[in-house]
């Protein structure tokens, strides 16, 4: 019995001094990992930026690489195509519209060429109607003239008539006047008036 109860307490010993040990084991981790988390820390603080920590540079770049062919996919099949059919469209309208500007441009000109035509035309047919007018007024002014100067003439022509009427009965008026005159004035002065003497006096009278 005695060597029993021995035997059992040099194993409580031994499991009392594991235990002990394991203690003390796991404190030294923690004691090494405080440790290994203070020399981390003041690593970091050292460094400054972990952006400028070289040891992170692979990292850095495979990152970076993945993030420039993201973007590139995206641009690439996303933004590109849809810029490339915005300015597409955009190009086609600009082409639409000048093309539309161009067939305007060209009715304008062909509208102004016929104005132009049928101010001609007009400006040609006003000059002729103008000279046709100018022809009738004149052949409508000749013939007046010509009846006014056959007017005139005939009106002239009676006038010398009359005139020379007026003249020869003034002329007879005047030589039966003096006759008569002549016949008194002989008589008045105790002679004798021959008639066929008296006449021939005056008729030379008149005549001289």
């Amino acid at each position: 019995m005695a060597t029993e109860t021995d035997t059992h307490g040099e194993t409580a010993g031994h499991a009392a001094d594991a235990v002990q040990g394991a203690a003390d084991t796991a404190h030294g981790a923690a004691d090494a990992a405080h440790g290994a988390a203070d020399a981390a820390h003041g690593a970091a603080e050292s460094v400054g930026m972990p952006q400028l920590d070289f040891s992170t540079f692979p990292n850095q770049i495979f990152w970076l690489v993945v993030t420039l062919v993201v973007i590139y996919l995206i641009l690439t099949k996303v933004a590109l195509p849809r810029i490339a059919s915005v300015l597409s469209e955009r190009q086609g309208t600009i082409t639409n519209d000048i093309a539309a500007a161009e067939e305007l441009k060209l009715k304008a000109l062909e509208a102004e060429d016929a104005y132009n035509q049928a101010l001609a035309d007009a400006r040609a047919e006003a000059h002729k109607i103008v000279a046709e007018a100018k022809a009738d007024i004149q052949a409508d002014l000749d013939v007046a003239i010509g009846k006014a100067d056959a007017e005139i003439a005939a009106k002239a022509a009676e006038s010398e008539a009359a005139i020379g009427e007026i003249r020869a009965g003034a002329l007879d008026s005047v030589r039966t006047v003096a006759k008569d005159v002549a016949k008194d004035v002989i008589a008045a002065m105790g002679g004798k008036a021959d008639a066929k003497t008296v006449n021939a006096a005056v008729t030379a009278q008149m005549k001289g």
